[in-house]
This record gives C-alpha cells, sequence and structure tokens, in this order.
C-alpha cells in the first residue's frame, strides 16, 4: 500500500468518483446536527449511485 492510499478517508471505497470525494470533504468540515445529517445522507446516495463503478484507486495492471 502506498502513501496516498493510506491517508485517503476509508469511506472513498464506497464514493469513488472525483466529485463525490470532493463533496463528501467539503460536508466533513461542516459542524451540527443537521450538517451531519445531510454528510450521512449523501454518504448512502453516493455509495449506491457509485457501488458499480471501478474503484479509481486501485492499480488496473494487477
Amino acid at each position: 500500500m502506498n502513501k496516498a492510499q493510506s491517508e485517503r478517508p476509508p469511506i472513498f471505497r464506497w464514493i469513488k468518483t472525483e466529485c463525490g470525494r470532493a463533496k463528501y470533504a467539503d460536508l466533513c468540515q461542516r459542524s451540527g446536527l443537521g450538517a451531519k445529517l445531510r454528510l450521512g445522507w449523501f454518504v448512502v446516495i453516493a455509495a449506491l449511485r457509485d457501488w458499480r463503478l471501478p474503484d479509481p484507486d486501485q492499480a488496473s495492471g494487477s
């Protein structure tokens, strides 16, 4: 495992698109109950939408 993979959040296993990961990072910065609920809702929807996509962090030659 390289350094970049060890620093990425584990949730990136489920959220695979670049824009989804950027939105996740933005929502994580917010505080409050409403923000945490929105983050949870986002993770569920993003994981369902990205479920069938290939993981961009995996080496394609392995």
